[in-house]
This record gives C-alpha cells, sequence and structure tokens, in this order.
C-alpha cells in the first residue's frame, strides 16, 4: 500500500517507522521540512518497541534493510508527497487542522483516504477545505478514537513505543464511502473498527475526557514540580471518579444520537479484566511503567489544553446541548479551564456553532454525514 504520513509529532514517527516495517511504501512529510535534517543526514530511524530496538531506513540509505518496501522517503514538496499515495495519515494536532487542510485540499484526488488518529471532527474541517479550493475531487475523511500508539520521540532520530491500538474505533465522512474507506484503512490499520460516522468518530476520542481532569485537578503539581506524570501520581480516586463523571456525559451524548455500543468505556482503560479498550487491557500500566509521560506541561500552551480542552472538550459540550443532553462536568471544566488560561474555553473553533452546524435539526445533520451536505 502506498501511504503518506504527515506531521512530525510522536504519532508520526511511530506510523512511519511501523508502516514501513509491514511492507507499505512510506512517503513522509512535514511543515518544518527542515527539522528532518539530523534524521536525514543520520539515514535511519531509530524504534523501541516490546521487540527491542531496530532501525529502518530513511530516504536512500541503502545499507540498511528495511523490508521490501524500501526506507522511508522524506519528501520536501506536499503535492509530490501525496500525489501517489492511496492512504493519507496525518497524526497531527486537532488545533493544526484549519491550516493543513488548506494546504493539503489543492492536491488530493478521487479515491483517496485521509485518516485523522484523532480527528475531533477534523473530517468536516478538510472535507470544507477541498471544497473550498474548487477541487471536485472525491475523497474520504475518515477519523478514530485515538493514535495507533502510545509513543515518545526521543531525539529527532528515535521513537519509543509504549503500545500499539488493538482496536479503533473509526468513522468516515462522508459515511457513503465508509465500506471502501476501512477496506482501504484495513491494509494499513487492522485494527480499525466500523462506527456509524465522522461525528460517531470523534465522540470516541478519549483525550478530551482523560487529558481535561488530569491537568487541571494536578494544576498544583504540574506548576510546582519540573516534571510530574499525570497518568501515574497524578492519577488518584478523586481525579478517576471526575474521569468517570465526564466519560458518563460523552456516553449520554452519543446514546441520545443513536450510536450503539461499543462506547469504549474510558474506565476500561484502566483495568485488566474488562472489556478489551483501545490500546488492549492493561493499557494504563505499560503507559505508566514506560516513564516516557513525565514531563513538564505548561498549561496554557500544551496540546492537553490546547487540543484536548479547546477544541475537543468544548466539541463535546457543544454536541451535548445540540442534542439537548446535561453535561454540567463538561461544561464546568470549561469553566475552570478557561480561568486557568484567560481564554474562552468553551468557544472553541471546533464547536457546532463555529462549524456551523448547530441549526441543523437531527434529519439535516445526518444527511450531512451520510452524503456530506445537508439537505
Amino acid at each position: 500500500m502506498k501511504v503518506c504520513i504527515i506531521g512530525g509529532g510522536h504519532g508520526s514517527y511511530a506510523a512511519a517507522a511501523e508502516l514501513n516495517e509491514k511492507d507499505h511504501h512510506v512517503t513522509w512529510w512535514r511543515r518544518d521540512g527542515a527539522a528532518f535534517s539530523s534524521l536525514v543526514e543520520r539515514g535511519t530511524l531509530d524504534i523501541d518497541d516490546h521487540r527491542g530496538r531496530r532501525q529502518v531506513g530513511v530516504d536512500g540509505a541503502d545499507h540498511v534493510e528495511s523490508g521490501s518496501g524500501g526506507g522511508i522517503s522524506i519528501v520536501a514538496d506536499l503535492a509530490e508527497a501525496v500525489s501517489n499515495a492511496e492512504v493519507i495519515v496525518a497524526p497531527v494536532p486537532a488545533f493544526a487542522h484549519e491550516s493543513l487542510a488548506r494546504q493539503l485540499a489543492p492536491h488530493l484526488r478521487d479515491g483517496q483516504v485521509v485518516y485523522l488518529p484523532p480527528g475531533s471532527f477534523g473530517s468536516i474541517v478538510f472535507a470544507r477545505a477541498v471544497r473550498a479550493a474548487g477541487n471536485p475531487a472525491d475523497v474520504a475523511f475518515a477519523e478514530t478514537g485515538t493514535l495507533p500508539y502510545l509513543a515518545r520521540k526521543h531525539g529527532d532520530t528515535r521513537v519509543v513505543v509504549s503500545g500499539y491500538a488493538t482496536r479503533l474505533p473509526t468513522g468516515v465522512f462522508p459515511a457513503r464511502h465508509t465500506d471502501r474507506a476501512l477496506a482501504v484503512l484495513g491494509e494499513v490499520y487492522p485494527a480499525v473498527e466500523r462506527v456509524e460516522d465522522a461525528l460517531s468518530g470523534a465522540l470516541m476520542n478519549a483525550g478530551p475526557i482523560i487529558h481535561p481532569p488530569l491537568i487541571l485537578m494536578n494544576a498544583g503539581p504540574l506548576e510546582h514540580f519540573p516534571s510530574w506524570d499525570i497518568h501515574n501520581e497524578g492519577t488518584q480516586d478523586s481525579v478517576r471518579r471526575v474521569t468517570t463523571a465526564l466519560d458518563a456525559e460523552r456516553i449520554a451524548v452519543r446514546e441520545a444520537l443513536g450510536y450503539g455500543a461499543p462506547h469504549f468505556p474510558l474506565a476500561d482503560h484502566y483495568t485488566a479484566d474488562g472489556d478489551e479498550w483501545m490500546y488492549g487491557n492493561a493499557a494504563h500500566e505499560k503507559l505508566t511503567d514506560s516513564g516516557d509521560w513525565r514531563e513538564n506541561i505548561d498549561l496554557h500552551t500544551h496540546r492537553y489544553m490546547t487540543e484536548d480542552v479547546e477544541i475537543g472538550l468544548a466539541l463535546l459540550s457543544s454536541v451535548a446541548r445540540w442534542a439537548s443532553v446535561p453535561s454540567p462536568v463538561a461544561d464546568g471544566l470549561l469553566a475552570l479551564a478557561g480561568a486557568v488560561t484567560g481564554r474562552p474555553a468553551a468557544t472553541g473553533g471546533r464547536t457546532l456553532e463555529n462549524l456551523g452546524l448547530a441549526e441543523l435539526d437531527s434529519s439535516g445533520m445526518r444527511a450531512l454525514l451520510h452524503d456530506g451536505s445537508a439537505r
């Protein structure tokens, strides 16, 4: 399969390494191409996971055996990078969607699948950018509830993967392309599972459920200590109770919209004997044992605030309003976040109001999600 990876974050590094090892033909592009200089000069990317450390070839590094697909091809030009790709994997933060969508939109072609892991309803943003660019291509945009990897970069030439997703609930926009898109995506990520549409996929996003309580209820230690592990010392019973209540609001919204189980309750992430969650059972222990999440988190600038609160949680709250589902925990966390940052967290750029979708009735929303336009 011809795959293009977009981005330079943890998930993009992990995707480039894993998909090349699976013998896919991988091209890789990021906005700041100069940041690839040390990786290109070295000629290899190190990956560490449960199988140990090994190297994946980059560009023309023919001294490394990296599978029949050859080494990862780092490409400076976006149009060239995506030109032959069947699947475009963009594990970039949701706050980067608008600018990336504008750059990518003119270059997409019929039949391509763009995968946003996770998406926070970014499918709408990308589809609108394609129309705004005057590009008639019929493209499928898919989004899921988490990155396919528990991963952290260590410098510019090494990525450590603590866990791989075993279940990736994935929705497609427009949903009429679901069969085709998931058949293609399944060749790249066999863990994909069908959900109803892109909004259902967006409401599987775990980040806006797990991270807002963790950063806001650990605000004191985060500001006091040079580094703090919100998933280890920061995950105490009181925090878990808030997270559970917030997740119950998410599930209530899904049920009100007619989306069926499984809803992937976050509680299963923390247990070894519950239903299998997105990263499998006992994923929380894998994450804390790695030590890679002991970090400095700036409450004003870290993506847990700028992405998971101000985009993801704001989206959940707005969908709850539209569906007439009470969401006092989500709304309260947004109010707290706004007090911390001085920014209006509840009115982020991905609310239904800001997307111009809040005036749709339920039939109009269903038509939009299935066909790509509201009747």
